[in-house]
């Protein structure tokens, strides 16, 4: 028996969690990552809770086949550098083999919104489809590619930014630089901008009720308003809807996948956006489903996507 660990890198914590060939995840751990600390530091304690994994759940070293980690940030996974990541100042930082060397296995790193979605295409709602697209609704929107079971990153792993498409020509201003971009009007922090807007200008609409202040305003506060009745709020949330089937629809125009998986914090409306996106988008990309069945599902690792897809990632490449 084989073991893979996988590591999802995150600005406060990162996960980790040792799982065995059948994809049964035996073991997590955590530490805290800092901003502050330095490179060779961060690195140091990711190969250390791999090394506290091995031994808390007795297995032999040289039963781990390889390390996976989902990093934020533009990763050229060929060698395993983060070329940036501007959060924690990171630029050209050889992640991969600044942790091999104190973890003495192999590391191989994706960015972390490509290890969500190999975790979701492997273990969750994408399983058992060979092509699948996850689309994160939080901040922004991110989001990986997976064709014929494998991530799809493009030309130095610099591929695959969904939500910078742009669905709306001069439109509003991406922190990318661009106008228009999916990012700007399908992501949690686009709802709750059109949200207080709406609040603004309607002071008797039951938004109010549901955010007290603009400044309690969450991705909730819309759906919950509209599921109440306010005719406002349905106004805002069936244009975030048009805007994030706008954007699914082109992806499904270029690439064609079986599954396209939602996750993010929006995601936990669950069938209420599901079922309105899935309504859209069927009417809005060629080719009917009828004859190309394109399945629209919620994630379902929630939290754990990452570190799934990072031992599935670890996974792929040594095979």
């Amino acid at each position: 028996m084989k073991y893979y660990i996988g590591i999802d890198l995150g600005g406060m914590s990162a996960k980790a969690g040792l799982m065995d060939e059948e994809g049964n995840v035996l073991r997590t751990a955590r530490c805290e990552t800092n901003a502050e600390n330095p490179t060779e530091v961060t690195a140091g304690d990711l190969a250390d809770l791999a090394g506290r994994l091995i031994e808390e759940q007795g297995v032999a070293r040289g039963d781990v086949a390889a390390i996976g980690v989902g990093s934020p940030g533009v990763i050229n996974s060929e060698s395993g550098t983060v070329v940036v990541w501007s959060n924690f100042h990171w630029k050209d930082v050889p992640l991969g083999e600044m942790i091999a060397k104190r973890a003495g296995l192999p590391v191989y790193v994706t960015n972390d919104a490509n290890a969500a979605a190999l975790g979701e295409a492997k273990y969750g709602s994408g399983k058992g489809y060979a092509d699948s697209v996850m689309i994160t609704l939080g901040t922004g929107v991110g989001g990986g590619i997976v064709l014929g079971g494998k991530l799809f990153d493009g030309y130095r792993s610099a591929g695959g930014e969904l939500g910078h498409t742009v669905i709306r020509r001069g439109g509003k201003l991406c922190t990318c630089g661009r106008k228009g971009c999916f990012e700007c009007y399908a992501s949690a922090t686009a709802l709750k901008r059109e949200t207080r807007i709406a609040m603004e200008k309607h002071p008797a609409s039951l938004l109010w009720k549901f955010a007290p202040t603009p400044e309690e305003v969450s991705g909730k506060t819309a759906f919950d308003a509209a599921r109440a009745g306010d005719r406002y709020a349905k106004r805002v949330v069936k244009e975030y809807i048009e805007s994030l089937g706008d954007g699914i629809a082109n992806i499904v125009n270029l690439l064609r996948p079986q599954a396209i998986v939602i996750g993010g914090g929006v995601s936990n409306e669950g069938e209420y956006l599901i079922s309105r996106v899935r309504k859209y988008v069927e009417k809005h990309i060629y080719a009917s489903v009828e004859y190309a069945p394109l399945a629209i599902v919620c994630a379902s690792l929630g939290g754990d996507a990452g570190l799934y897809g990072a031992c599935a990632y670890a996974m792929q490449r040594v095979r």
